[in-house]
């Protein structure tokens, strides 16, 4: 008996002591920062080349010879197909005969009409007989021409729809030409975000930057050059045209990836995502009193970052929040804390600053 009432005093001391240690566990505690900012709204974008058409037969014949290949990149002017010639080359021929036989026969006209052999209307039909002749072999020229198809820009060649020996009719597509030099990137905006964006255009600069498929950034930053005039009503997004500069030709037609644009935020209340709680949707802190005690505050997030939020109401830059340590503490709770800076806390953090 003696031993199991020292041992129950022996358990009694101890407890308190216990307690008071929990108690006493220092905590993180710091401050919000408030600085200018830029936050980064992304947005799921195509990339289309500036200028991308479709090459179509402007004759019927068959293909003759195709001097290019797939992939390839090609100069304006240079020739891409033969459509077979042959019967165009023949009706040149005639064409320019007739027009020797309208020539001879209208300088013989005006032989006689300078004698008063012959009427001026006799000299007048000959040489309107010349001039139709004459109109009929830049016709046919036109046609021959034609059955070459030439590279109206510089691009680069699509894959082929037809191959060597293919009988095409008139229109039939042959292939596509992308000129590659300047991509235009089509985002969709939402209509709030649309809003702030013409509030800010002045001082962003209209400035964006794409991250491509293979999540790395392309290595040169785009204009915003494009609204479109209306609001899908289905969506309620407008859609955006971001030009991007490609020398190296990296990007291609048809490519996807997220274009970013910057949103200046002046005088920004900034704290760590870490520090904030949900309950019910909506957004906490504890803030720490000067007895050190420690009250959940709600707060409102007009943005957020990777690793930071921007709070629009709930909170002043001379509050202390608790940083860590939230689930072991509740309402009223007395703690004892260790400050940290917020400029040392958030260098450390994805912001970005202005």
């Amino acid at each position: 008996m003696l031993v199991g009432v020292l041992g129950f005093l022996c358990y009694a001391s101890c407890t308190p002591e216990k307690k008071e240690k929990e108690v006493e566990a220092k905590l993180s505690v710091t401050k919000p920062l408030k600085m200018d900012t830029c936050i980064v709204n992304q947005y799921v974008c195509q990339i289309k080349a500036i200028r991308h058409i479709e090459l179509r037969a402007l004759e019927r014949g068959y293909i003759e010879k195709i001097y290019i290949d797939e992939g390839q990149m090609v100069k304006q002017g240079q020739m891409l197909f033969q459509i077979m010639p042959r019967i165009y080359q023949a009706e040149l021929q005639k064409a320019e005969a007739e027009v020797n036989f309208a020539e001879i026969e209208y300088q013989n006209t005006q032989v006689l009409t300078d004698k008063n052999v012959v009427s001026k209307n006799e000299l007048a039909l000959a040489k309107a007989k010349l001039d139709k002749a004459k109109a009929e072999v830049a016709l046919t020229k036109a046609h021959l021409q034609f059955t070459e198809v030439r590279a109206p820009f510089d691009g680069i060649i699509d894959r082929f729809q037809v191959r060597q020996g293919s009988l095409v009719a008139e229109g039939d597509l042959l292939t596509t030409l992308s000129d590659n030099s300047k991509m235009w990137v089509y985002f969709n905006v939402p209509e709030a975000e649309y809003l702030d964006y013409k509030s800010k255009a002045d001082t962003n600069n209209h400035v964006a930057t794409l991250l491509m498929a293979n999540n790395k950034m392309f290595d040169y930053p785009g204009v915003v050059e494009t609204i479109e005039a209306d609001f899908d009503n289905q969506t309620g997004n407008i859609p955006f045209r971001a030009t991007f500069p490609n020398p190296k030709g990296l990007l291609r037609h048809g490519e996807t990836g997220n274009i970013r644009l910057n949103s200046p935020i002046k005088n920004a209340l900034l704290i760590p995502q870490k520090a904030t709680f949900e309950i019910l949707d909506k957004k906490y802190v504890y803030v720490v009193g000067n007895d050190n005690r420690v009250m959940s505050k709600e707060i409102t997030i007009s943005a957020d970052m990777e690793d930071v939020y921007v709070v629009s109401s709930g909170l002043s830059e001379t509050d202390k929040i608790l940083l860590e340590g939230l689930r072991k503490v509740k309402d009223n709770d007395v703690i004892a804390y260790e400050y940290k800076d917020p400029k040392t806390l958030l260098g450390k953090l994805k912001v970005h600053a202005e």
